[in-house]
Parts: C-alpha cells; structure tokens; sequence
C-alpha cells in the first residue's frame, strides 16, 4: 500500500509554491524516504519529548532524524484522546524543533465545545502548551498550526468554511498577543477536518487559512487534488 501511495505522488504534477509533507507510520519512514520524490517533505505522525532514556516504545526526534525524517505531527487529537496534556505536546514540540525538525502542532475542540461557544476557550488553552515551552520567538518559524475541530475528522461533517476561517483568524490574532505580529504573519494554519477535493477549493481561497492536515483522503487518488487546489 505504501509504495501504491509513493507511487502515486512521484507521479503527481506538483507546483513548486506548494509544499507537500507525507507522515506515514514510524515503521514505514526510511521507506518512504528513500524512495518518494526529494521535495516531498517526510515527517513522523508523533514523537517524544527527549533523545534518550528508559522510555520503551517512544519514538525520539533524534531517532527521526537518522531515518532521514524532516518533520513530526504533535497534539494530534487522536494522542489528546490518549490522554496527553497540552504541557507534554508542549515539550514534545520544543524538543523536536530544537533538535532541528518542523512541528505541525494540533489543536481543536471536540462536538461538546463547539455546541457551547467554547471553541476558542479550548483551542487557546491547548496553545498555551505551545507558548510555555517555545521559549525563543525564533523557535515559531519551524512551527506549523494545525486546526483540527474533532467533531470534524474522519466524520464526513466539515466545518464550513466560514467557520474555519473564524478560528484561523482568531488564532492568528492570538498569536499576535501572545507572541508578536511577525510570527503571526508568517505562521502557517492548516485546516484538518473531513478535507475533500469537492470542499478544499472553497477551503483554500480564505485568507487565513494556508493548506491541509489530510487524514483518509490522503490514501486515495484524490489527494493529488488536494494539492493543486492549494496553488
């Protein structure tokens, strides 16, 4: 299956202002690396939150780094359900960007929140775990946001694209507070949640929103699709 996927996407027409990262499982990434296209970033879907010690089963950044990964997914709301805090998704972010990788960092809010009007409450708190363990503004420039309502993934159900646009920009404004107006510019939003080919283009063209978390239609033809919407 993950060469049918590798193969896909060498075969794909990829614009040279849209950047393309790939997270396949742990066992799967010297795989992938070697044999997908260069400039098809290759990340890990999460990673733990230092380079040694008694930790059975963690996957560290530096391990990462010598199969040749570039990136790591944190927060993911599938690891929250797990029970991971903001502050450990925190450290796991800081660790990795210090060793040299980009972080996607997830956040999003659950059906419960958003029925109540708690979206930005939750989403804002889960930043903070971001915010206390990024202790240099220089760190955010290999962060990447990810929002990913979780009433949204794998559900078929997205949030429209006003809504995303909502929270995207609400985000960015935070950002500005709470780190400074040049790192809220310049950090990229993905939106993650249900991303189709038929829903992407609407997606695509609000303003704050900057590309994709693909879950499911990454494993099919379409997420070719996905991409050049982007450009």
């Amino acid at each position: 299956m993950v060469k049918e996927l590798v193969a896909m996407l060498n075969g794909a027409t990829l614009s040279e202002n849209v950047q393309v990262a790939i997270a396949p499982t742990d066992l799967h990434i010297g795989m992938v690396r070697e044999t997908v296209r260069s400039e098809i970033m290759v990340g890990a879907q999460d990673c733990w939150t230092c380079g040694s010690g008694a930790f059975t089963g963690e996957t560290s950044a530096d391990m990462l780094l010598d199969i040749g990964a570039e990136f790591s997914i944190v927060g993911h709301s599938e690891r929250r359900e797990k029970g991971e805090t903001s502050g450990l998704i925190g450290e796991k972010a800081a660790y990795a960007i210090s060793r040299g990788l980009t972080v996607i960092g997830c956040i999003g809010e659950k059906l419960e929140h958003r029925e109540v009007g708690n979206t930005m409450q939750i989403v804002t708190e889960q930043m903070e775990g971001y915010l206390k363990n990024l202790k240099d503004e220089s760190d955010w420039a290999s962060m990447v946001l990810a929002y990913e309502p979780v009433w949204a993934i794998g559900t078929g159900v997205t949030a429209s694209p006003e809504q995303a646009q909502e929270i995207h920009a609400e985000l960015r404004e935070w950002l500005s507070k709470n780190v400074s107006p040049a790192v809220a510019a310049d950090t990229r939003i993905l939106y993650g949640g249900s991303v189709t080919e038929s829903n992407c283009a609407d997606l695509i063209i609000k303003p704050d929103i900057d590309g994709f978390l693909v879950g499911g239609a990454s494993l099919k033809p379409q997420f070719k699709a996905i991409i050049s919407s982007t450009q």
